[in-house]
């Protein structure tokens, strides 16, 4: 797409809605800073007008108002700045955020399962914080200390043009030093960056799983990543520390104003004993010169700001420059008929090497019930994530209603198909909130009638505040794993979608809630076409077509009973399910087995 072969991103680009306010926040911001050497400059001009005897006359009144009004000047200029500077930072934040979220909005599912909740937080709060310090902060500081330098120099400039450069000799002497010390900057900024995001992603796992280290210790992999990535991110703050370390103490040696001073007092006193410079002009470079240099640490920092902004804005460009899902181009887009579901020769590959899916072809009819079965990593889910378009099959087409899922609108597919998987994601909101989601213009009755169909009802009622409790938490209002997922279960149900598709959904749970899932998903996928993944055989036994996936292809396919008739893969797992378990100690006899469903065990 052409957005993968767009110009580099840069900084100007992300500031661009809040241009104006900028500049005028830049512009206020210089201005403060000159004014504000207007004190400065009036006390020297007093003291020399004191040493030339006309204390008292007209131009005493004069700078005695002059710095006045410049001291007054620069305190309203500064809070002018301040207020442009973050009335311009709320835009471009708000800019940003929404640009993100609504690009994210349109990446396949797939992109963010496998990217994680570590990028999007460091991208859409810690590289936009990075932005918030430049547009804030660091381009006013900038516009500020070249003010001030540039408006003194030349003040200077008309007292003496030798003392003036003397004044600012420090400076490049400083700016080739501090571009040797921070020459692997940019290289360092970036390494800790990676060190950040590592962390977050390693936090972000250890948090999710705190429950198994808090039994088994912290002698883990997830432990040792989170370790691994925090002494990686220490090592790389040293190593930029330590360059910045350097950095810092040239700037406090070379543009400390006693520095400057000595320098003044080494030049100007020869050169006032030589006749060459009057007492009275020496004033001005002890008073002013010797803090011109000073303002210039603002412009090298702020010059640091923009390089950590500019990384962030690569990591926000990185985002924004992947592709989208491809939509149908307007007046081509297809029309679903029906509820059937098909798959036809389709292949899909993560990595473009190794195919998850090579080759699959399956036929849904509407109204019936298909099941895939098969080993771990057999592809039983990656097949089933192309319907709703998770991921692009790689060849073939995923048919919804005679139409290829390519071909249909986003919304219009996610309202033909429902999803119920075996991870039950709830929002932060009201029962009925997390319940409407799935149809926005549901009325409440709507909602309830859903939930009594799933049979989540009764729980609801019980919860504090009904239908408006707030799901917040871990404990989410105390409801369990099978009442989580009866709440998704009336979600699918509100939106009323032809074809269902249940990955695993009642794996986890424990035999009571999963058979009070098992009722709210018959009453879910009555009359709809369903494919289901399944890892507990009994669950799909009747089922009108059972696929057997192994390392992404469909090796057999029939009824159960064919199935066991042809005594191939699925017989053997049939085979393995039903044999007696081994005993819980070694010599001890084994008197049960597990229980077995009956043959016509509906999904």
């Amino acid at each position: 797409m052409s957005t993968a072969t767009a110009s580099p991103p840069s900084v100007a680009v992300l500031l661009r809605p809040a241009r104006t306010a900028l500049v005028c926040s830049a512009v206020a911001s210089a201005l403060a800073a000159a004014v504000g050497l207007l004190p400065y400059v009036a006390v020297t001009e007093l003291a020399r007008l004191g040493l030339a005897g006309r204390i008292g006359t007209g131009s005493t009144w004069f700078w005695v108002a002059t710095g006045v009004a410049g001291g007054m000047a620069r305190l309203v200029l500064t809070g002018a700045a301040s207020h442009l500077g973050h009335y311009a930072d709320a835009i471009v934040q708000r800019h940003i955020r929404r640009r993100l979220i609504d690009h994210i909005g349109s990446l396949p599912l797939g992109w963010l399962a496998v990217h994680g909740s570590a990028r999007l937080k460091k991208t859409l709060h810690d590289d936009v914080e990075e932005v918030h310090q430049l547009v804030a902060h660091a381009l006013g500081d900038i516009a500020g200390g070249v003010a001030v330098t540039v408006t003194g120099f030349c003040y200077l400039l008309t007292v003496d043009w030798r003392m003036a450069l003397i004044c600012v000799a420090t400076i490049p002497l400083f700016l080739f030093t501090f571009r040797r010390s921070m020459r692997t900057s940019a290289t360092r900024l970036a390494q800790v960056a990676a060190a950040v995001r590592r962390i977050n992603a390693a936090a972000i796992e250890h948090v999710d799983g705190i429950q198994v280290l808090k039994i088994f210790g912290t002698n883990n992999a997830a432990g040792r990543r989170f370790e691994d990535a925090v002494d990686a991110h220490e090592t790389a703050l040293r190593q930029w520390a330590a360059e910045a370390a350097r950095s810092s103490a040239a700037t406090r040696v070379l543009m400390a104003g006693p520095t400057v001073l000595l320098l003044c007092l080494a030049v100007g006193a020869p050169l006032t004993t030589a006749g060459h410079l009057a007492p009275a002009d020496l004033l001005p470079f002890l008073l002013v010169g010797i803090a011109l240099p000073k303002p210039f640490i603002p412009i090298v920092q702020g010059g640091q700001q923009l390089r950590r902004a500019g990384t962030a804005a690569r990591h926000i460009e990185e985002v924004l420059r992947t592709p989208p899902l491809p939509e149908p181009a307007p007046g081509q887009a297809a029309t679903p008929a029906g509820g059937g579901l098909e798959f036809d020769h389709v292949t899909f590959s993560y990595d473009g090497t190794t195919n998850a899916v090579a080759d699959v072809s399956l036929t849904c009819p509407p109204g019936t019930v298909t099941a895939l079965v098969g080993p771990s990593g057999s592809g039983k889910s990656t097949l089933a994530r192309l319907v709703p378009r998770f991921f692009d099959v790689t060849s073939g087409a995923v048919r919804v209603g005679g139409a290829d899922v390519r071909d249909l609108p986003t919304a219009v597919l996610l309202r033909q198909v429902a999803l119920v998987l075996q991870d039950v994601v709830l929002l932060r909101d009201t029962v009925t909130d997390n319940i409407r989601i799935a149809r926005p213009d549901a009325t409440d009755a709507e909602v309830r009638a859903a939930a009594r169909a799933a049979r989540i009802h009764d729980v609801i009622e019980r919860l504090p505040h009904g239908y408006d409790t707030v799901l917040d938490g871990p404990g989410l209002a105390g409801l369990s794993g099978g009442e989580r997922q009866r709440l998704t279960i009336a979600r699918a149900l509100l939106q009323d979608a032809p074809v269902v598709i249940l990955d695993e959904a009642t794996s986890a749970l424990d035999p009571e809630n999963e058979a009070a899932v098992q009722h709210a998903l018959a009453t879910l996928t009555e009359g709809r076409t369903v494919l289901v993944i399944a890892h507990r055989l009994h669950t799909i036994t009747g089922a009108d077509r059972i696929a057997v996936l192994d390392h992404g292809r469909i090796t057999e396919a029939g009824t159960h009973h064919e199935l066991l008739r042809a005594q191939g893969g699925y017989a053997r797992m049939w085979a393995a399910r039903t044999r007696p378990a081994s005993p819980l100690r070694p010599g001890q006899p084994d008197h049960a087995a597990p229980p077995t469903a009956p043959a016509d065990r509906e999904v």
